[in-house]
C-alpha cells in the first residue's frame, strides 16, 4: 500500500515557476514507477509526466516537454514536478499516482491513468494570464 500527498501548488502568473511535491509513504517507494497528471475544469485528467523507479528515465507530454521536470529522490520518498514558464492553460488540479515498476532492460512509460495503482488528492495549480 502507498499513499501519496501532493503539496506546492498555489497562483502564480504567466511565466512564474511552481514546483510541486508528491511525498510517499512506505518502505518499497523505489519499487515504484512515478506520475504525474493533470485535470483542468471540464476536461479529461491527461498525463503529465512519469519517472523511473530509479529517476534514471524520464517522459513527457509534449505540452509540458522543455517546461517542464520531473524527479525523484528516493531517500526521501518524495518525486517532484519543477514546472517553469507557466501559462494559463497549465490550470489544472495535478495529481501524483504510482505504479509498481515492472523491470526489464527497457522502460516503458506508464501513460494512462488506469495503468496507475494509487494517486495523491491532487493540488491545485492556477496561472492568471
Amino acid at each position: 500500500q502507498v499513499q501519496l500527498v501532493e503539496s506546492g501548488g498555489g497562483l502564480v502568473q504567466a511565466g512564474d515557476s511552481l514546483r510541486l511535491s508528491c511525498a510517499a509513504s512506505g518502505r518499497t517507494f523505489s519499487m515504484y514507477d512515478m506520475g504525474w497528471f493533470r485535470q483542468a475544469p471540464g476536461k479529461e485528467r491527461e498525463f503529465v509526466a512519469a519517472i523511473s523507479w530509479s529517476g534514471r528515465s524520464t517522459y513527457y507530454a509534449d505540452s509540458v516537454k522543455g517546461r517542464f521536470t520531473v524527479s525523484r529522490d528516493n531517500a526521501k520518498n518524495t518525486v517532484y514536478l519543477q514546472m517553469n514558464s507557466l501559462k494559463p492553460e497549465d490550470t489544472a488540479v495535478y495529481y501524483c499516482a504510482a505504479v509498481r515498476t515492472v523491470g526489464g532492460s527497457t522502460w516503458k512509460p506508464a501513460t494512462e491513468g488506469d495503468e496507475y495503482d494509487y494517486w495523491g488528492q491532487g493540488t491545485q495549480v492556477t496561472v492568471s494570464s
